[in-house]
Order: structure tokens, then sequence, then C-alpha cells
């Protein structure tokens, strides 16, 4: 518990903490509801409404459709910015110095390393619930200001949505983790996870298009698990989200991604724990 307030702290005072974070709010806020908005009230809905009637639209931005409208950028966007805070904190230790401060002078290396683990744990929870009142309060002033009704989403839909972020950006969070322990280091990290994120994922799918006997393990991919979760959360048929995915079922993308995120965080304590800090 004291390396989880400990690496708690130093979060909460890491610009590039807030910053990302902060990113990432803004660009739910506006990809889900600013774009979307402006293409309704102006009658424009080819582009960034993917073609929707303007009532299939409005429905989108009202309280009832959040859980599902939140979800859908995690699985690319968001992904790849908690990608980088995961590779950023447990990469930075090595090019700081810290790693080697702390597991000399402080706890143990799975103590020091668990607390940065369990911090990030706890930091992803933390973002998707701030992500899905911040749309609520967003998509009621929507609602209110076009005459809509307020209601808001069940609880058990509420849950589900909420469940899913933090499956998608818990995943993400421990590869980039994982990546930074590999790495040592918070530039190569972040650029090999992002290039696998948002490249060789994609390109691995098109050529399983080509050459089926590689659709076994491109099914089962990072990317494809948390593209499918956030697909399972949509009600509205029609061109998905970038990153957004119908190949695995609720259920095999929840178990996958669980699976993924344990191997990741259980990885990077293993290599904090193994190798030498020089």
């Amino acid at each position: 518990m004291a390396s989880v307030r400990a690496e708690s702290l130093r979060l909460r005072r890491w610009p590039a903490f807030w910053i990302i974070l902060g990113t990432w709010i803004l660009l739910n806020l506006t990809f889900s509801y600013l774009f979307n908005y402006l293409a309704y009230t102006s009658g424009e809905t080819s582009s960034m409404a993917r073609n929707m009637p303007k009532e299939t639209l409005l429905q989108q931005m009202l309280p009832a459709a959040v859980p599902e409208v939140f979800t859908q950028g995690m699985a690319m966007f968001g992904g790849a910015l908690m990608l980088i805070l995961g590779a950023l904190v447990i990469g930075s230790g090595y090019g700081w110095g810290t790693w080697k401060t702390t597991l000399t002078q402080g706890p143990s290396r799975i103590a020091a390393s668990g607390g940065a683990v369990v911090a990030l744990a706890v930091v992803v929870v933390a973002l998707v619930c701030t992500a899905f009142v911040a749309d609520l309060g967003v998509a009621s002033l929507i609602a209110a200001g076009q005459s809509q009704s307020l209601l808001l989403p069940g609880i058990a839909r509420s849950i589900d949505g909420i469940v899913t972020g933090i499956a998608i950006l818990g995943m993400w969070t421990m590869a980039g983790a994982l990546i930074g322990a590999i790495a040592r280091g918070p530039a190569l990290a972040v650029g090999l996870g992002l290039v696998w994120v948002l490249v060789v994922e994609n390109l691995l799918r098109g050529v399983a298009g080509i050459w089926s006997p590689i659709a076994a393990v491109t099914d089962h991919l990072p990317g494809t698990a948390a593209g499918s979760l956030a697909g399972a959360m949509r009600t509205v048929r029609g061109p998905a989200t970038p990153g957004v995915l119908e190949i695995l079922s609720r259920e095999e993308s929840l178990i996958a991604l669980g699976v993924y995120a344990c191997v990741f965080a259980a990885g990077t304590l293993w290599l904090i724990r193994r190798r030498d800090l020089i």
C-alpha cells in the first residue's frame, strides 16, 4: 500500500499524466458529441455522423445512449493513449533512474512494481467513471437543448458500459506497462506500442482476409478482442467507429481481455523482478 500511495503521488504531480487523461476526455467528447451535434444542427449528416438519419443521430447523443457511445472510441484511440500512459509510467522509471533508487533503497521489487501496476489499475477505473459522468452531463445538456427525454440509461446497461471501458483501457494500459519494462525506456516503448495498435493489427487482419488460416490468430489479438467488446455495445447498425469490430462475442472478448491484462501485468512484474537495472 505504501508503494501504491507513493506511485499515486508521483502520477498526480506529473504533467504528462494529466495531459494524457485530459486528451482522452477531450477527444471522447469532441468525436462523440461535438461533431455529431454540429452535423445534426447544420443538417449535414454525411461524414462525422456516418450517414445516420438525423433522428438516429440525435438519439445517439441522448443520455440513454451514453453506455454505447462512450465506449466506441476506446478500442483504438483511447487504447492508444492508455498504452502510452502505461509505457511512460514504467519506462520513465528506467530513464530517470527512479527504479534503481526505489529497488535498492525501498521495498522489494514485487512490492514496488506491484504498486505501479495497482496505481495504473486505479487510474483506469477512475478515468472510465469520469468519462461516463462527463458524457452523461454533455448528453443531458444536448437533450435539454433539443427538448428531448432526459431518461438516464438503465443500471445494468451502465454497468455493462463501465465494465467494457475498464476491460479495454485496462488491457491496453497493462500492454503499455509491459512494453515499457521490455524496452527499459519510454520513447521506444511508446513508438512500438503505437505501431502495434494503429498499424500491425490492422495489417494482420487484412492479411487474414486473403489467407484464411491466419484468421485463427488475428481473431484473438488484443486489438480484436477490444474492438469486439466495444462492438458488442452497439445497438445502431451502420459504419462503425475505426477499431470497433464484430468478430468475437462479448463473453469471448471479456475473457480474452482479462487473460491479456493478467499476462501483461504478470510479465511486467516478472521482468522488473528478474532483470538487472543497469
